[in-house]
């Protein structure tokens, strides 16, 4: 097994333990999810910084909407994480989705290689998307009785869904981090990067997952 894949199944289990926390304490809820959000809407602002760093009208404008529009956006997760105790199994199965679609995509990847997925992110496959899916399938047998609102039809398809946004996430933070011309958003993290290369999916599973399992 390779350093990078053994770091990065050994964060997730970091962010598992954290999670375990966060679930069973409010206040390490409140303070971690603070914290969290504060330090990715910092590095968030470094990445726009880098790619609108002209000082013309129009890159200043854009520089004002994303970091703006950014900072509302990591606001209301901070707040939705915070105020939906009663429906905190929601967010964190959203969560786990979106950890296990990290480390199928990696686990696959790593083993199976193949066809690059998409210019945006050399590193990912289509075997690693795969695996994104087989490994948040997992969580369906584990959940199915906290989600018993739902038919087994149904909860495989949100999986699937909330694993999809998960990616389209990480996608997204990485296609910016390849305009701004930079590997990771900060070192906060030795070896691992920055806060938010390692939650670039779930910041955007949370809600879609929310939404979905709190509607039906």
């Amino acid at each position: 097994m390779k350093l990078e894949l053994k770091k990065r199944i050994i964060t997730s289990i970091i962010l598992l333990i954290l999670l375990a926390l966060m679930f069973n304490y409010y206040y390490i809820l409140f303070l971690s999810s603070i914290i969290i959000g504060m330090i990715s809407w910092v590095e968030f602002y470094g990445l726009i910084t880098k790619i609108y760093k002209k000082n013309t009208i129009k890159q200043k404008i854009y520089r004002f909407i994303s970091k703006s529009i950014s900072l509302i956006y990591l606001s209301y997760l901070v707040f939705l994480i915070t105020t939906n105790t009663d429906f905190k199994i929601y967010i964190y199965f959203s969560v786990l989705i979106s950890i296990f679609t990290d480390i199928g995509g990696m686990v696959f990847g790593k083993i199976f290689k193949g066809k690059k997925l998409t210019k945006i992110s050399p590193n990912k496959t289509i075997s690693g998307a795969i695996g994104s899916f087989c490994f948040s399938l997992f969580l369906v047998p584990f959940f199915i009785e906290q989600l018993n609102h739902l038919n087994i039809y149904l909860l495989v398809f949100f999986t699937m869904l909330i694993c999809t946004t998960s990616q389209l996430g990480d996608l997204f933070i990485s296609l910016l981090k390849r305009k701004a011309k930079v590997k990771d958003t900060s070192d906060l993290l030795p070896g691992h990067g920055g806060i938010l290369d390692r939650i670039d999916g779930i910041i955007f599973a949370i809600p879609i997952g929310f939404l979905l399992l709190k509607s039906f």
